[in-house]
Order: structure tokens, then C-alpha cells, then sequence
């Protein structure tokens, strides 16, 4: 942060200053434009550097810093007196570019912590866009273009973004994706302020901490971020995580309160509570002089306004008052908020300011916005945020384009990332011979530009894209990846740009083809080179995801990842494709400091909020045997408390079922990575489950599984399928237990008080598999089919499972004697 700080100091005092861009009378604009001088690198880029610094610190503990796949090219630490050095250089060997600003454009993306409203938040700018844009049709005269709307197709607007099947049927955001609208600003008689909209590229990003990957490789898309935080529960921790990405990338924030207008928001907003906790997270985060005097806004998603006014945002909260001033609102005071604050794109300027090519330079303004004519003559690159295929179109290629101009028939190639340790990097420097450094393979010609309107994918017209734009692009070289460069093939730039590292992953699991009883009859999909291809293709795009093959059994694979919801997130993926395989139980990504020599496992920070009356219970499960430790606690006025621990991830494992049942489902759990810790020692043997085995095969009995309803939890149904090995449900005592679940009832001529009675078996507890991934033993494994998820042991024979369950307690009491040993000496 200290270095950072000095960064923006240093940038700051002498590459910043204030100039008007594109002001209206309505809208006043504060624009930050960097030095042109090419002798002082861009703000932007030493933040990178600094932040690249802080990563590769924490990444050369890892052991998996060879495996994990970066989506940065900044890799290379960076010392601040290199930094300072650089600022000084009259030729810097990283960059040989200015950075200027691309005019009528703004590229935000929209962060929050889950369910605090970013969706709901998109639809609502996509509506207001539209009227906007009806607007001004009708001031004048119906001579819009045509080409301009920004109606999604008549799409229904309910939560639009998540266009997933599983992010439908799960309600979170699992990807990243942009959209694209145009926005005319308003006077305060109606008229619109200018001839042409703005174009506003909006990403909607992930909530959820197991899927920051997707908030990390979008960031470096865009200039500004829109935190949204919801009034009532204040900043969480994945607001932290997303905040802190933010500021460290040096982008301008604006705060949205949003569900301002329920009763419990309006209390913490009119007491200054959430205000005072962001305050406090910005400065903690350390956030510059210009971050900290960030914008906030007040509004309702949902209900589709916003207000900069917190007299008026109280009254419209009001219970049947403030119906009138709500009519009155909208989401433009958003829209013009992005306009004043959010920065211009950032772009690339290779060309030199004094041989005349400069079209900013005139009217006195050294460096005034450009305009997309401008970059006709400019070397070409864009940034591979997600590659994809087209059946009709090919390979697709979604970015942000950093300098020059595109269009059809463009010939263009690939500029490999330079911490890529993929088996092509071998094939790209050969190509890249005697062109730009690191070049991957053969160029192609553009066929298609296009920009996504709401969810649709809709053609450029005219088919042409500038620097500042976020665009997709088809028929672009089949080798292109997440993290690389494209760039003309006649008109290169020097190097591959820079985008910001990834957080290391903090689990593994282990992928492998079905040997279990049942194998082969669900799915289509069984073999384990398939499921490796499989996870392979998934990296393409899923950054976070890294997979790799097995040294100790050739047929399986090991995936590493950020937590168990993305994994299982993944399988439920796979699953659906008609995919069949088995799961180990997860495995928490250690490392070796080597400073000290000692071993490190991950932290992750919890955010616990219950009722008071289950706090207590809370508590006990995680600083006993998970080894949590309490950091904070408070309650509030409506008898609930937000307890806040420090735990190793592999604490968590399970952890949420279990305190679900604990507190009859009040308690409300995020977590989100904290930092490498000192290796806290084994956890509590309380935290392993005791389970009933199937010991036949065949269908699950009725009559057999009422039996056993009394011994534990079934986890299955009667008239599924079971066979020996498979975990049917949980014992109510610790230790396994081998139970018949397919026996029937006996038919013989013996007349008993009880034939005819009635029996009664409660539903079965049904777990997915990002539950199952935490509930399962270490000698347990998942397995999944299209059909069925089905948990069993890993050793089928019962003899070699109660041999191995000898040896492993064993084990255990000779530990513990030398434990007890260890303390009386």
C-alpha cells in the first residue's frame, strides 16, 4: 500500500490535471488526463507494477506458482526505486506509448457483495437508457439513428444478465458478462444535451467469493467501478475483496445504498452507520486522496431510482409517504453520476505528439479527448477478457480494445501472455521469431464486429470498433486465450499488455472416470481422457480454474479452484453434458515460506450474522475444532449479531449445512480469502461424521429404510438404487455402520398384530454437490452422473475399509501419546 500510495502521489503531482471533456450545461465533468510526455509512464501502469510486486510476494510462497494460471502479464516485482527511476527515464523499456482519452465513451463495471442488487441494477440502466434515447428521438423529430437503441429485443428485464440455466434455477451471477447502451443526458427541461449518445460498456460481475476470478480479469476492462452495497447490511466481505481489486488498479469508485427505501436501511442511513463503515473500509484499503472523495447515491434497484439527495431518498422510504417524489425519480441520476465521475477510456497513443498526427492537440488543450477517427493510423491491441466458439462464426474473441481501430478483413495475430507456462509457449516463440516477442501462431482475418445489447450479440454498424470500446470480435486465431494480445499483423505493437494477477487458488480435488458398480449406465460421457479434455476446455475461459494431471495415478486429474461452490458449480456443468465421474474429497492448497521455512495454508476472512440467541452456538463451531478465532462482534437494535472470525479454509469445509441446522437456518455466512497462514495443526476429530453404509445391493426397501430412520439421516429415497459401499445416510453416532437398506418385508402365512400397519419414513436430506464436496470423509468419494449423485466409500470391500479404519486409530493414539508426552516434558 505504501507503495502504491507513493505511485499515486507521484502521478498525481505530475502526469494529472483537471480539463473539461464533452461538458454539457446540464452535466459539469472532472476529467483526470495524463501527462503526454512520453518520458513519464501512465499512473495506471505503475499501479499495476505495484500491484504486481504485492502479488508475486505472496505467489513465491506457493507451491503451485508454476501451475496456477495468471492472468497477468505484469509478473516481474517491481522495487519502488525502480519506479521512481522509471518516472525519470527518458525512454522507458516497458512502455513506448502515451495515454490519452477516448471521447463519448464509459466503461464501468458494476461490483457488490451477493444479493446486494448489481443485477437488478443493469436491467434498471438498460431501461432508463431506452427512455433516454425516446427522448431524444422525439426532440428531434424523429431523426435518431437508428443503430443507437439500446433496447435488449424486447427481452423481459427480470434479472436480464443471468442468462444461465444454472444462474437462473440458483438466482447468483457465475460470469462476467458486458453489455452495451447509449445515453443521452438531459437538461432539466427535457431537451437532450447533444446530437450524439454516449456509449456506456456495463459489466455485471459475480458476487460470490468463489467466482472473484471473474471480477479480477474484468477489471482491467474499464476506468471506474459502481460499488453497490445495500443500506441495511453495509459493506461484506466479498465488498472488501472487490473494492480492494479496485483501488489497487487506481479506479474511480461511485457508491450506490441500495434497498434504501426499507425500514431497516433507512434507520442505519439516517444514523450515518453505513456511510461510516465504507468510509472506514476505503481508508483501510488504502485508497488515494481522489478515491476517498468518492460519490454517494441513494436509491431502490428494484424499484428502479436513484437519488444523490438523502432528504428526499429518507422520504421515499418512508412507509405510505414519499409515493409522489418516487414517481418523480429514475436511475439517470446514475447515469449522469458515471458521466461526471468515471474517466474516459484510458488508450494507448504510440504516434509522437510533434509530427502533427496529434488530433487532440488543438484549441490550446495538449490533451483533449480523441475521437474514434483518430486511431485510423494506430498499431491495433485488445485484450482477450473471453474467448468462445460460434458454430457459424468461429472463434470469438471478447476484450477491450487498448489502441488503434478494427474492422473487417482486418488481419490480426496473437501476442502471447509472458507468464504463460502452457506446452504452445514453445510453438509461439518459434512463430514469434523476428516479429513481435511472443507471438502465438498464425494471423486471421476479422469477419465480424459485434457489441452485446442486453444478453444479444448484435453486428456493428458500420462493422467498425475503436480504442476505448469493449467489443467482440470473430474470426480471430484459433490459439488465442484469456490474457492474451491481439494486434494487427501489419501494424504490431511492441509487447503484449499488461493485465492484474489473480488471488492463488485455495482447494483441489481430484477428477476421474466412474469404477464404481453402477458405471456407465447414466452417462454417455465415461472415460477419463474425455473428463480431462473436459476440465482442460474449462480453463479457457474459467482463469480461475487450473488443471492438471495426476503424478500418482495417470487416469485422474487434479482441478484446482477458489472454494466448493465453484467446483460444484463446474460439476453440475459437466453433469449436464452427460459427463460421469468421481470426486475425491477436497484438499486444501499448502505452501513453504521461504523465509522461515515453515508451512502455510490459506485464511479466510467470515462474516457470521445471526440471531442473538444462536451466537453462542456460532461461536463454538468454529474457534473449537475448526480453529477460528473471534476478531469482532456486535449486535444491533433488532436482536441480531454480526460476528466477524479468522479461519483456515479447510475449517470450512462442511461448514454451512451443519450451522444451518445448528440455528434453524438464521445464520447468514461469507467468507472471502484473508491470506497464507502459519499451518494451524490438525483439526478436531468432532468434525468427522459418522455414516451408514449399504452392505447389499439392490433397490432401497420401504420397509427397510423405516428401520433405520431411528439409527441416523437417510440420504436416500425407496426405490433407489444402492450397493455395497454407497453411504445412504448419516449415523446418529460417530463411526460407520453397515446396514441392509434392501431387505423386505417377509411374505410367509405368519399372521402378526402389526402386518397391516402403516409405516412412515421422513424425507430424505439431499445434498448438491458443492454441499457434498464439504459433508464427504477423507476415505469418501462423490459420484456423479446425469441422473444421480450418489456418495460412497472409496474402498468398496467392507474388510479392507475396517482393516484401514484400525490402522488409522491406531494412528491417532499414538499421536496423541506423543502430544501428552511432548507436554510433560
Amino acid at each position: 500500500r505504501g507503495a502504491q500510495r507513493n505511485v499515486a502521489a507521484v502521478a498525481r503531482a505530475a502526469s494529472t490535471h483537471l480539463l473539461p471533456e464533452e461538458s454539457s450545461p446540464s452535466i459539469q465533468r472532472r476529467q483526470h488526463v495524463l501527462c503526454s510526455s512520453s518520458s513519464f509512464p501512465a499512473a495506471p501502469s505503475l499501479a499495476l507494477a505495484a500491484l504486481a510486486e504485492n502479488c508475486t510476494t505472496i505467489n513465491s510462497c506457493t507451491q503451485l506458482s508454476t501451475l496456477s494460471r495468471s492472468f497477468s502479464t505484469a509478473a516481474a516485482a517491481v522495487d519502488e526505486d525502480d519506479i521512481a527511476s522509471s518516472s525519470s527515464s527518458s525512454s522507458p523499456p516497458s512502455a513506448c506509448y502515451t495515454v490519452k482519452r477516448r471521447r463519448g465513451v464509459r466503461n464501468v463495471a458494476i461490483v457488490a457483495h451477493v444479493d446486494h442488487g448489481k443485477t437488478t441494477l443493469v436491467d434498471e440502466l438498460l431501461k432508463a437508457s431506452g427512455r433516454s434515447l425516446e427522448s431524444s428521438s422525439s426532440a428531434d423529430d424523429g431523426d435518431g439513428g437508428n443503430n443507437t437503441s439500446s433496447d435488449p429485443g424486447g427481452e423481459d428485464l427480470n434479472r436480464l444478465m443471468d442468462s444461465g440455466e444454472l444462474e437462473r434455477e440458483r438466482g447468483i451471477t457465475i460470469t462476467s458478462k458486458v453489455t452495451r447502451l447509449d445515453y443521452v443526458p438531459q437538461y432539466s427541461d427535457g431537451s437532450s444535451s447533444t446530437n450524439e449518445p454516449f456509449i456506456f460498456n456495463v459489466v455485471d460481475t459475480p458476487g460470490h467469493s468463489d467466482f472473484a476470478g471473474e471480477v479480477d480479469r474484468v477489471l482491467s476492462t474499464v476506468d471506474g467501478v459502481v460499488l453497490v452495497v445495500d443500506a441495511a447490511e453495509g459493506p461484506k466481505s466479498q465488498t472488501k475483496y472487490v473494492l480492494g481489486r479496485a483501488l489497487n488498479l487506481g479506479l474511480v469508485p461511485v457508491v450506490v445504498l441500495n434497498k434504501a427505501d426499507r425500514e431497516d436501511a433507512r434507520q442505519r442511513i439516517e444514523s450515518g452507520e453505513t456511510e461510516s463503515e465504507l468510509l472506514d473500509l476505503f481508508d483501510a484499503l488504502g485508497a488515494d486522496e481522489h478515491q476517498m472523495e468518492y460519490r454517494t447515491l441513494y436509491g431502490s434497484a428494484r424499484n428502479g431510482w436513484v437519488t444523490d439527495d438523502l432528504d428526499l431518498a429518507l422520504n421515499v422510504g418512508v412507509q405510505d409517504g414519499g409515493v409522489k417524489e418516487q414517481k418523480q425519480l429514475s436511475m439517470t441520476r446514475l447515469l449522469d453520476a458515471i458521466l461526471e465521475d468515471i474517466p474516459s477510456p484510458s488508450v494507448h497513443w504510440y504516434a509522437s505528439d510533434d509530427d502533427g498526427s496529434n488530433p487532440g492537440g488543438g484549441g490550446g488543450e495538449e490533451m483533449d479527448a480523441l475521437s474514434d477517427d483518430a486511431f485510423a493510423s494506430e498499431p491495433f491491441s485488445m485484450t482477450a477478457t473471453t474467448v468462445g466458439f460460434d458454430q457459424f462464426l468461429g472463434r470469438t474473441c471478447t476484450g477491450r480494445i487498448h489502441s488503434g481501430k478494427i474492422n473487417i478483413s482486418h488481419a490480426v495475430s496473437v501476442l502471447r501472455r509472458e507468464d504463460s507456462n502452457d506446452d504452445n509457449n514453445d510453438v509461439a516463440g518459434a512463430a514469434g521469431a523476428g516479429s513481435a516477442s511472443g507471438s502465438g501462431g498464425p494471423s486471421s482475418n476479422i469477419s465480424g464486429v459485434f457489441a452485446n445489447r442486453g444478453v444479444s450479440r448484435v453486428a456493428l454498424d458500420p462493422p467498425t470498433a475503436s480504442a476505448g470500446d469493449i467489443v467482440t470480435l470473430t474470426g480471430v486465431p484459433d490459439s488465442v486465450r484469456v490474457g492474451d494480445t491481439l494486434t494487427s499483423t501489419s501494424n504490431p505493437v511492441p509487447s503484449a499488455i499488461d493485465t492484474p494477477p489473480l488471488a492463488p487458488p485455495t482447494l483441489s480435488c481430484f477428477f476421474g472416470a466412474n469404477n464404481g458398480p453402477l458405471a456407465g449406465q447414466e452417462g454417455s460421457i465415461v472415460t477419463s481422457s474425455r473428463v480431462r479434455a473436459r476440465l482442460i476446455s474449462e480453463t479457457d475461459n474459467n482463469v480461475t480454474i487450473t488443471v492438471t494431471k495426476s503424478e500418482s495415478d495417470s487416469e485422474k486429474t487434479v482441478v484446482y479452484g477458489r472454494g466448493e461452490l465453484q467446483i460444484g458449480i463446474l460439476v453440475e456443468q459437466m453433469r449436464r453434458e452427460g459427463y460421469e465421474m468421481i470426486i475425491s474429497p477436497p484438499r486444501i492448497v499448502t505452501s513453504i515460506c521461504p523465509d522461515t521455512g515453515k508451512k502455510l495454508e490459506p485464511f479466510e476472512e467470515v462474516f457470521v450474522d445471526v440471531d442473538a440467541e444462536y451466537s453462542g452456538t456460532v461461536v463454538n463451531a468454529l474457534t473449537g475444532a475448526r480453529k477460528g478465532v473471534l476478531v469482532e462482534m456486535s449486535d444491533d437494535n433488532d436482536g441480531k449479531t454480526r460476528l466477524v472470525f479468522h479461519v483456515p479454509s479447510r475449517g470450512l469445509l462442511g461448514f454451512g449445512p451443519e450451522i444451518a441446522t445448528s440455528t434453524r437456518g438464521t445464520a447468514v455466512i461469507h467468507h472471502a480469502f484473508l491470506e497464507d497462514r502459519e499451518y494451524c495443526g490438525n483439526m478436531g476429530s468432532d468434525l468427522e461424521k459418522g455414516k451408514l453404509v449399504s452392505n447389499d445391493s439392490g433397490k432401497a426397501t420401504l420397509f427397510a429404510l423405516e428401520n433405520l430412520a431411528n439409527r441416523g439421516t437417510l440420504l436416500v429415497a425407496p426405490g433407489e438404487m444402492v450397493y455395497p459401499g454407497m453411504v445412504i445416510g448419516e449415523n446418529n453416532k460417530s463411526g460407520d455402520l453397515e446396514v441392509n437398506p434392501v431387505k423386505a418385508k417377509a411374505t410367509n402365512n405368519m399372521r402378526t398384530q402389526n402386518k397391516d400397519e402403516k409405516l412412515y419414513l421422513p424425507p430424505p436430506k439431499r445434498l448438491s454437490v458443492e454441499e457434498l464436496i464439504g459433508y464427504m470423509g477423507d476415505d469418501e468419494v462423490i459420484e456423479v452422473t446425469p441422473v444421480s449423485v450418489r456418495l460412497r466409500k472409496a474402498e468398496l470391500d467392507a474388510g479392507k475399509r475396517e482393516r484401514a479404519a484400525r490402522a488409522k486409530k491406531k494412528q491417532q493414539q499414538a499421536l496423541k501419546e506423543n502430544s501428552a508426552k511432548g507436554r510433560r516434558k
